[in-house]
């Protein structure tokens, strides 16, 4: 696994209330590297956070780890 989906992957785990359920796919292009986040419909608050803070900040670290691959990175939280 890449260090990319691994951090989304703990990160995501240790948030929601059901870890089972979480699925990480990371699609790789040739600029951009996509991050699609799984959680239960139950859980998707905790992981989006007040006001979006947590995702917020999961971009922003995604975004500074992919700078040193050369790549954009986009993480996209799906039900």
């Amino acid at each position: 696994m890449s260090q990319l989906r691994d951090i989304v992957e703990i990160t995501a785990r240790s948030l929601v209330d059901n870890p089972s359920k979480v699925n990480v796919q990371e699609i790789e292009g040739e600029k951009t590297v996509v991050i699609e986040l799984r959680v239960d419909k139950a859980d998707l608050g905790k992981v989006i956070g007040k006001g979006g803070r947590i995702a917020r900040s999961l971009r922003t670290i995604l975004a500074s780890m992919g700078r040193r691959i050369n790549k954009r990175v986009v993480l996209e939280i799906l039900e």
